[in-house]
């Protein structure tokens, strides 16, 4: 079996060199596992806020699991034709599920922007102001348009009314050159890092 992979750094921008593969399981490793052909997993960054990303927190936040339906709660990359016919990339897989994966790499893209003291995950022992909650509602490789796209719904939710204070839906498509596990992985990657740029500054600033 695959030994634990060191998270790769976060980048400081969108390059189109930009590699996101954790681990590639060579066929002997994926042989003592029990067999099977071999499999590259890919991970996703959190993005780093240049100097101009500012704002104060609205207060302490966690942040939850984001829902998703079924088709996006597992780790496989997702294709989608102009039909609405979904398909997965064979041989490829992310390094975790993928609500667990983004709620990871958000939280780490709020502490990116130096608001460390101010997230927090569901069940640390912390008294938030906000519930952060999204929604996983595209995350895929779309064809024939060959992009990359990301569409997440996010709602601050008051933690002891349970009232929404606001909501808002961010999306981002990142052409893609072709439609293979590399590519796809990097594309979805770079259309997620814009997204999650978007929320935290959204959170923190109201826009």
């Amino acid at each position: 079996m695959a030994s634990e992979a060191p998270n790769p750094p976060a980048p400081s921008g969108f390059g189109p060199s930009r590699r996101v593969v954790l681990a590639a399981l060579l066929g002997a490793t994926a042989g003592a596992c029990g067999g099977g052909s071999a499999v590259t997993t890919f991970d996703l960054t959190a993005p780093r806020p240049g100097p101009r990303f500012g704002g104060a927190p609205r207060g302490q936040i966690v942040v939850a699991e984001p829902a998703a339906i079924q088709t996006l709660e597992a780790d496989r990359i997702l294709v989608k034709d102009a039909s609405g016919t979904v398909s997965y990339l064979s041989g490829a897989q992310w390094a975790d599920r993928l609500p667990k994966l983004i709620q990871a790499r958000l939280i780490n893209t709020f502490e990116n922007a130096s608001k460390l003291k101010a997230v927090s995950r569901p069940g640390e022992r912390v008294s938030p102001d906000y519930m952060l909650t999204t929604e996983i509602r595209a995350f895929q490789i779309a064809t024939p348009a060959a992009e990359a796209f990301v569409e997440v719904s996010a709602r601050l939710v008051h933690d002891r009314s349970g009232r929404i204070a606001a909501g808002r839906v961010f999306s981002a498509r990142v052409p893609v050159a072709k439609v293979d596990a590399g590519h796809a992985a990097n594309g979805l990657d770079a259309a997620l890092s814009k997204v999650l740029l978007d929320i935290v500054r959204w959170v923190s600033t109201g826009r």
